[in-house]
């Protein structure tokens, strides 16, 4: 914030804001109605007066952000505006939805009734605890797309003024705007969003290298703009020749994609050779031929510069499910650096930056059938989640996420139609997305004539043909063949349908035995759940009537005599003491006093007493790290890049802590680390002096493989913490032969 801002009043400060939200909607393609949203803006203002935010500042500066991003990023209309200024009112005061429709009509008070309806839950203080808000939000979305838009724009300017908070409620909501408003994001087409909301919890979860990457991308900055100057020339120039009006920008990763890249990759900063793109967006000449002007600038690109084969995407002729149209090429520029060029047209641009919101202003008869097209089966996967939910909040929430963050393939019918689906999907997702019943009797498939099992994995241009038969019915086995939530929903559903029906016939079963081979035993059907090791009753009942339990096979009668003749033998010794029942509970009863207004100190001497270290990640003392509180009060301590930590953010915030790290000095961890380099005599000898004699740490297996003049290996040794495995590294990372050095996650 500038001096000049700092030392404005309150009432001065918030007239400038809504006046530069008023300039933004000057500035839109939309009919101007600034009298009704100057009256929402006085309504709201008149309504949160005297209210202050966490960090200080008047509310109403809240909905104005919220308002200006409607209007500037989204270009949405006067409706949307004034739902966004008006967006809290309805839950901190006592104003109702009938008075905003009174006031300023039916269709804002909708909206507003929509926004109100998902400000707990998922969306709001209590956001873990409840993804049956995240619901609501879907299904309102399905009645008005608003909805979603600006509550899309709500969790941005959130995100944007994080800093308030207390470091366990940041993690919680960088943690599910990360696993779901992203995803969200991007589903939507709101692609500058998504990056922003992707960049500003990277911020929060991993500070020291959201710092160091940006500093490096900015210190690179005048250095990469040479290149791009000496690329772009001839481009403008020919470009320039044909007569074509356009703009080229240049347009550099963001620091989440890149360190998500390094991430994945396993690679240095220096190896992401495609950390910039040109973005070429031009004005058709008759809109009717948009697509012929951009294969004709790709065919003036690959004229001049050298084409990489592999790296063409079509999304021109075949649009991405949210709409998303460009022709992206990458080309070896001068100096021998690849640069991808991206070519879209002005409305190409326009719904690629703003995504769904982009069609309230272009409803010429190509896009809009598509998109919209595109848009509704969307939603209808969607719908068909929250019709069939999974058992827990978690299974919902991944449903969810399934449909909202996967790239798509497409593949083609027997008959030549095509069907999109998402990346990874298999034979068995092809037979749920052409139809329910086909999927239901899938016994395999022929792709490209071919036949392969339900489970193979499908790439774009496949054609793919269902082969059934009308015994075949869904397996449990199933669920780990497919990827899409259709596919998951209807065989959870049938696989209920058959367990319902099972327990039924099992408890009949049960019963009959009970009455006929042991009479009147109260407990018998204990028993026979100890006996086979089962969890409940249902569980015995479904077993039993599948057949996977035969109660009239071997000695199950005598086992039952035996057990229910020390029953009450052990409920006595329950009762006065002495069984390991109460041993356990006095064990859980233990729970440490933790304040979750402050880091939970990670003391060495309480490992493993008052917390301990999560098996899905490993972490190592002073990774970036939070807490979860078990059930068992124990403190269990996540990497804050685990996918499982990724999970219990956004389904269990209100049990996540801060962490601060002691020092370890006691205990070591395993670790693992992978090198690769240019094969050279005595470089495993480099590696080992640098482990053993250097830096004193026990190496307890390497492996090393060579093959035409490149080395790979893996190297498992000890240490104390993250700060011996970066240290190593960077030490490695000076010998000469060696050109990857990264840490391998888990052990």
């Amino acid at each position: 914030m500038s001096e000049e801002i700092k030392n404005l009043s309150d009432e001065e400060l918030i007239e400038k804001e809504f006046q530069e939200l008023i300039e933004d909607y000057l500035n839109s393609p939309h009919r101007k109605k600034i009298e009704i949203i100057t009256k929402a803006f006085n309504f709201a203002n008149a309504a949160h007066k005297g209210i202050r935010r966490r960090s200080g500042e008047p509310y109403i500066l809240h909905p104005i952000a919220v308002a200006r991003i409607v209007a500037k990023d989204m270009t949405l209309g006067s409706t949307s505006i004034c739902a966004a200024l008006l967006h809290d009112v309805v839950e901190d005061t006592e104003f109702t939805v009938e008075d905003i429709s009174n006031l300023f009509g039916e269709k804002v008070a909708q909206i507003v009734d929509g926004l109100t309806k998902i400000s707990g839950g998922i969306f709001g203080e209590q956001a873990s605890s409840q993804a049956e808000n995240f619901r609501k939000l879907l299904l309102t979305m399905s009645e008005d797309i608003r909805v979603v838009l600006i509550k899309m724009a709500d969790r941005l300017h959130n995100m944007r003024t994080l800093d308030s908070m207390l470091p366990s409620k940041q993690f919680k909501i960088a943690g599910e705007t990360q696993y779901l408003y992203a995803p969200l994001a991007y589903r939507l087409g709101l692609h500058a969003i998504k990056s922003e909301l992707e960049d500003l919890s990277f911020k929060y979860e991993h500070p020291d290298a959201y710092r160091e990457l940006s500093e490096r991308i900015s210190t690179e900055e005048s250095l990469r703009q040479n290149i791009y100057e000496d690329f772009a020339a001839p481009i403008r120039h020919k470009l320039s020749e044909m007569g074509v009006k356009f703009d080229m920008i240049w347009r550099t990763k963001s620091v989440y994609s890149v360190w998500l890249k390094m991430q994945t990759k396993k690679v240095s900063f220096e190896e992401i050779y495609d950390l910039c793109a040109a973005r070429i967006i031009f004005k058709p000449k008759d809109e009717n031929l948009e697509k012929i002007e951009c294969w004709n600038i790709y065919s003036l690109i690959t004229d001049i510069y050298r084409l990489h084969p592999e790296r063409i995407r079509d999304w021109v002729s075949r649009p991405k499910a949210n709409g998303y149209q460009a022709l992206h090429v990458t080309v070896m520029g001068p100096g021998g650096h690849w640069i991808e060029v991206q070519i879209r047209s002005e409305r190409m641009n326009e719904i690629a930056e703003k995504g769904m919101a982009a069609h309230f202003n272009y409803k010429t008869e190509t896009t809009t059938v598509e998109t919209s097209s595109e848009l509704n089966d969307w939603l209808k996967r969607i719908r068909e989640v929250l019709e069939n939910p999974g058992p827990s909040a978690m299974d919902f929430l991944d449903s969810i996420k399934m449909n909202l963050y996967a790239s798509e393939i497409f593949v083609f019918t027997p008959k030549g139609e095509i069907k999109t689906l998402p990346q990874g999907a298999t034979a068995l997702d092809f037979a749920f997305n052409l139809h329910t019943q086909l999927g239901y009797h899938c016994i395999g498939a022929k792709v490209n004539h071919k036949l392969v099992p339900l489970s193979h994995k499908l790439q774009s241009g496949d054609q793919v043909e269902i082969l059934t038969s009308r015994s075949q019915l869904p397996q449990p086995e199933w669920l780990n063949y497919v990827t899409t939530s259709h596919a998951r929903v209807n065989i959870n559903k049938q696989l209920q349908k058959d367990d319902r029906l099972a327990i039924q016939q099992g408890e009949t079963i049960v019963k009959e035995f009970i009455s006929s081979h042991l009479g009147e035993k109260p407990h018998a059907i204990n028993t026979l759940i100890q006996i086979h090791n089962l969890a409940s009753k249902e569980e015995l009942f479904k077993q039993v009537g599948k057949k996977e339990i035969d109660l009239e096979d071997g000695d199950i009668v005598e086992q039952v005599k035996d057990k229910e003749s020390g029953f009450f033998t052990r409920n006595l010794r329950q009762i006065f003491g002495g069984g390991k029942s109460n041993k356990r509970n006095a064990v859980n009863s233990e729970k440490v006093p933790i304040d979750k207004k402050k880091s939970f100190f990670l003391e060495e001497e309480d490992f493993n007493k008052t917390f301990k270290f999560a098996d899905c990640c490993h972490p190592l003392p002073f990774d970036d790290a939070l807490g979860y509180i078990s059930d068992s009060g124990m403190v269990e301590v996540h990497k804050r890049s685990c996918p499982v930590a990724m999970r219990l953010k956004s389904t269990f915030g209100n049990k996540l802590l801060s962490v601060e790290w002691s020092s370890f000095a006691e205990h070591s961890f395993p670790v693992s680390i992978e090198v690769k380099g240019v094969d050279a005599i005595g470089v495993l000898n480099d590696i080992t002096k640098v482990l053993s004699e250097e830096l004193s740490m026990n190496i307890q297996k390497i492996h090393i493989e060579t093959k035409d003049g490149i080395f790979e290996g893996r190297i498992e040794f000890m240490v104390h913490s993250a700060i011996d495995v970066n240290n190593l590294c960077s030490k490695l990372n000076r010998l000469t032969n060696l050109t990857t050095v990264a840490r391998v996650d888990g052990k």
